[in-house]
Formats: structure tokens, sequence, C-alpha cells
């Protein structure tokens, strides 16, 4: 019941509680109110920009789609070496790179807008951008006090929505038992799809850049056939204790059963290579050797997909390993 000092709330005037709510308020109003080809919030991270949110109307933009940052017109933008609202780019010499690429891609842009997104930090996240293929009226410009404004606004709601998620996920890292690995202590089967399961939906929102990494030992069976069950669980015990040591914090680590590892790795497909190469270096040195496979997380695709290719890629460098051919 409601008493006569008490106010219900329209469910589309509610203020935004998650941040890609709140981005996806701020492009649709924008496409509304300020009709270009198209607006985006987007994610910069581990060398890429990539869209989160868009409205769309003739470039055919979509969540995960992006571009090398340094490519970019709002790389240009944020190092203050072009204004925020550029109507007619081509009467910017700085972005002939970034115009000329995206030309090549027919995705010709004729006039510019960006303002950025920052972290409760004061790091960069992303940007609030517009694009469209024809120049505006020189009079564009009047909308960025209003973009600006837009920006903070997200820049507050990410803030917000950040430290709620990191306080779930202090709590979530209270693993119970039924979800760790007695022997290794890491998460078991079960805890590691809950991680996904939980995770899932926060990645998309926010674009963070994730890689998911299989691993199988390759010789377990030959120590237990040998040496025996305890020495099995030895060679277990240090596979752990090495890729504790040689993944960041808060990347989750699970033992799925048997010789089999997983982990989600908190880095761009760029470093991709890189890290496999790291992990078969530390492995061997601890007398683990681990054929290893690793697909980056799309936001549109998501862990499931990121995990099928990864174990793809993982029984490919198995093959590999034992035909004693040298790894790619």
């Amino acid at each position: 019941m409601i008493t006569s000092d008490e106010t219900m709330i329209v469910t589309d005037v509610a203020p935004a509680r998650a941040f890609d709510q709140a981005c996806r308020m701020v492009v649709d109003y924008l496409g509304e109110t300020v009709p270009i080809g198209a607006w985006a919030v987007t994610r910069v991270a581990a060398g890429w920009q990539t869209v989160l949110v868009a409205h769309d109307r003739d470039y055919g933009l979509a969540p995960g789609a992006g571009n090398r940052w340094t490519e970019t017109m709002c790389r240009t933008m944020i190092s203050g070496e072009t204004p925020r609202v550029v109507p007619d780019v081509a009467l910017r010499p700085e972005l002939a790179g970034p115009h000329e690429s995206a030309a090549a891609l027919e995705f010709p842009i004729g006039a510019y807008v960006g303002t950025p997104i920052v972290q409760p930090d004061g790091r960069l996240f992303g940007t609030l951008l517009g694009i469209n293929r024809d120049p505006m009226e020189p009079g564009f410009v009047e909308h960025e006090g209003l973009l600006d404004l837009l920006s903070s606004l997200l820049s507050s709601v990410l803030e917000a929505d950040t430290t709620s998620v990191e306080s779930a996920r202090e709590l979530e890292r209270a693993v119970s038992d039924a979800e760790t690995d007695q022997l290794t202590g890491l998460l078991n089967r079960r805890g590691w799809t809950r991680w996904l399961e939980r995770e899932e939906e926060r990645f998309r929102r926010f674009g963070d850049p994730a890689c998911v990494v299989m691993m199988d030992l390759d010789g377990l069976k030959t120590v237990n056939d040998t040496e025996g069950h305890d020495a099995g669980d030895r060679y277990l015990q240090r596979t752990a204790h090495t890729l504790r040591h040689a993944t960041r914090h808060g990347d989750p680590l699970a033992r799925l059963g048997g010789d089999e590892f997983a982990m989600v790795a908190t880095v761009g497909a760029d470093d991709a290579g890189p890290l496999v190469d790291r992990l078969h270096a530390v492995l061997d040195e601890a007398g683990t050797p681990c054929s290893i496979g690793v697909a980056p997380v799309g936001i549109a695709t998501g862990f499931s997909e990121a995990v099928s290719e990864a174990d793809a890629a993982m029984y490919s460098d198995k093959r590999a390993r034992k035909g004693g051919r040298t790894r790619s």
C-alpha cells in the first residue's frame, strides 16, 4: 500500500543503475535528438577500441566491432591533437590517416564527434562518439557541451557500477568447498562453470579484454603408471602452484578434472600468443609440460564460444607436440 507521501517511480524514467543500461539510454537519446550516421559507446583496452553499444543508421555498427586504437579518430581526440567535434574531417590533416583507413574499409567518415569516458582512477575507459558519412554544418560544434555532460554522467554510472561489481566479486571469491578442487585448491569444474555464468554478463557490460586458456598435462599418466598416484598428486599440485605464480591476481584458475586445467586471462587478443609461450616456458621449467590452447572472449559470442575454440586449439597443440613438430 502506498502512503500519501510515497510516490511510485515509472520504470521508463527510473535512473539506470547498470552501465550498459545507461549507455543504451544515452546513444538512443542522441540518435533521436542529434540524428547522424551512428552513435556509440566504446571500450578502449589492450590496444583496441571496441563498440559496446550503438545506435546506428548508416554503418551497421554492432557490439564487438572494433579497430586498433592507433588507427582511430578517438585517439587524436584523447591526445588533444584534434577537437572533440569535427564537422568536416577532410579539413583536419591530423585525421588523414584514420580517415583513409576508414575509407579503405568502406566506412566513410565526413564528420566526427567524441568525448572520453573515464574510470574511477582517472584512466581512460572508452569514448562516447558519433560519426556521419557527410560533413556537417559548422554549427554542429554547439553539441559539444551536451556530449561532455553525457560522457560525465556515464563516467559516474561506470564508477558506481564498477564498485558494485567489485564488491560482489569479493564476496564470490570466498568459494565454498563444493566449488574447490581439494587437491590443488583451484576451482573445480562446478566452480569454473559457475564463475563463467556469473561473469558472462559483466564482461559483456564493460567489454573487458579476456582470453580463455585450456590446458592438458602431457605427462600425468606416465607419472601415475611409473611412480604411483601419490607422485601424480604431487605433479598436479606442482602444476597448480606454477600456474598461480604465472597468472594475474584475480584471474580464475580451475582444475576441471584429471589432467585438465583452465583459466580466464584478462589480456587482449594480441597478447594471447605471448601468454601461451610464457605458460609453456614456466610449465616446462617446472617439469609439468602442458598442451595449451587459447581463444579471445568476444563481446557478441561470450565465454561459451571461447571455451570451445580454446579447447580445439589445445588439442591441436597436443597433436603437434606428440608429432614432434615445432609450435607455431
